[in-house]
């Protein structure tokens, strides 16, 4: 007997019908589709509106507006939300030479609302420059069904325990790879430094990484990778999460691995410089836990549990080759005396920038403590 998939009503649309619209011609009207950041801090939101002309840079894209009081930023009595477009990319859906255009979203005052923290980022990145941090995050994420159920898994019971999951070849092994098939596909497609893909541990759950990436360019380009997965998983009728442990039990949750470097730890001898941004991240651990997720660390406190190579998250803990550990230095990077090392504490749904941001705070600013120092006026 078949089992139906819980997939929605929309991904059973006759998408050969939508083709022939998709191939109409624009005579040299653009498709522009606004992308942010809502008010849980976790959902993006968008909207598209024509422009006359194909934009070239981001300069050429007007700022735009929208009713925050229905995406959880304002009230309805002084609604109305600034989009300010601050990177672009093809689009994949629409095709050229249409675009997507990621946005920092202001109140009536030009403040930045309480979710954007790409603002304050950016003036750290700005401030830390010289340093040429790179990044590069790794996104793991599940697959659900419409239903809320991982797709794939048994209704009812759950499917062999996890071993042959991770990397894994086989319709018994992995679901869903068209999904993340297309979702590379489309990144590559929009520019987005999409760098890898891979099953992961836990069956429906997968992952992709993005970089290297130098300063503020990381927050942008993960945040566009998800925005991209969630619409090509509404093309299929599924669901991506990035809830950091979306089953509970003997089940690997979902992180976002963060691999950093500066220009003076990927020259020769920099494992000296490696170990002293770890050192220094060693006294803050408090402050990295309450903004590596977006409930200050009471979601990660459900995945760093100390087991399914996780770190506990009341102990900071660094080793060689150690995914136990909070931070992990490659053992290629130990062999090697230079390179980068690993964050394992950001959770799957961490705000990219949150994380960047705090990571120059403590090793290159050498912030302490769990205040953060406010450098408008420098």
């Amino acid at each position: 007997r078949a089992v139906a998939m819980s997939v929605s009503h929309s991904s059973r649309l006759n998408k050969l019908v939508r083709e022939q619209y998709m191939r109409l011609p624009q005579d040299g009207l653009v498709q522009v589709t606004y992308v942010w950041i809502d008010g849980s801090g976790e959902g993006v939101r968008c909207k598209s509106r024509t422009l006359d002309k194909e934009p070239k840079s981001i300069e050429d894209v007007p700022e735009w507006n929208f009713d925050g009081s229905s995406t959880a930023q304002a009230e309805g009595s002084n609604s109305d939300m600034f989009l300010v477009p601050v990177r672009m990319f093809r689009d994949p859906f629409c095709l050229d030479p249409n675009k997507l255009v990621l946005c920092e979203v202001l109140k009536y005052n030009r403040k930045p609302a309480e979710t954007n923290l790409r603002h304050t980022c950016k003036k750290v990145m700005d401030l830390v420059k010289d340093s040429h941090p790179w990044f590069g995050m790794e996104q793991e994420y599940t697959l659900l069904g419409i239903n809320g159920h991982p797709y794939g898994w048994p209704d009812n019971g759950f499917p062999g325990p996890q071993g042959p999951y991770y990397c894994g070849v086989g319709a018994d092994k992995v679901y869903g790879r068209d999904i993340v098939e297309s979702h590379y596909k489309a990144c590559l497609y929009a520019g987005v430094k999409i760098c890898g893909t891979n099953a992961e541990v836990m069956p429906s759950q997968w992952e992709f990484q993005v970089g290297p990436c130098e300063g503020i360019e990381m927050g942008d380009h993960l945040w566009m990778a998800r925005f991209i997965l969630h619409r090509v998983c509404e093309d299929f009728g599924v669901v991506a999460t990035l809830d950091p442990k979306p089953m509970t039990g003997n089940w690997n949750g979902a992180g976002c691995h963060t691999n950093y470097s500066t220009e003076e730890m990927r020259r020769e001898g920099g494992l000296k410089y490696i170990e002293a941004a770890i050192e220094k991240l060693s006294k803050r651990h408090d402050y990295h836990i309450c903004v590596y997720d977006p409930r200050g660390g009471r979601d990660n406190s459900r995945r760093l549990t100390g087991h399914h190579e996780t770190s506990n998250i009341f102990e900071f803990s660094a080793g060689v080759a150690n995914r136990g550990a909070s931070i992990r230095i490659p053992r290629q990077v130990g062999q090697d005396g230079y390179g980068y090392f690993e964050d394992r504490r950001p959770a799957a749904n961490c705000d990219p920038y949150a994380v960047t941001e705090a990571i120059m705070r403590t090793t290159v600013l050498n912030e302490t403590g769990v205040e953060t120092k406010d450098y408008a006026d420098h």
